[in-house]
């Protein structure tokens, strides 16, 4: 089941990180450079600290990502 896009997620707010649910940038030239990719971008809904609320704008997955540094952190939202 697809998710709506979340109704305050706004293009103006992106992150560059990896789907966890669809992997839609495997084999990009782009991402595996580390480099700001104009297709495969997420939407940045949210932050406290280094904890960041994401969603795919391709699939719609949404997930929680702790960006700090040596913390595994990925969890999947309902």
């Amino acid at each position: 089941m697809r998710l709506p896009i979340d109704p305050h997620a706004d293009p103006a707010r992106r992150a560059w990180v990896p789907c966890p649910g669809c992997d839609d940038a495997r084999g990009c030239a782009t991402c595996a450079g580390r480099r700001t990719c104009a297709e495969h971008w997420r939407y940045l809904l949210a932050s406290k600290g280094p904890v960041v609320h994401l969603q795919c704008p391709g699939c719609t997955h949404m997930w929680t990502l702790n960006t700090r540094p040596g913390v595994a952190g990925r969890t999947s939202c309902p």
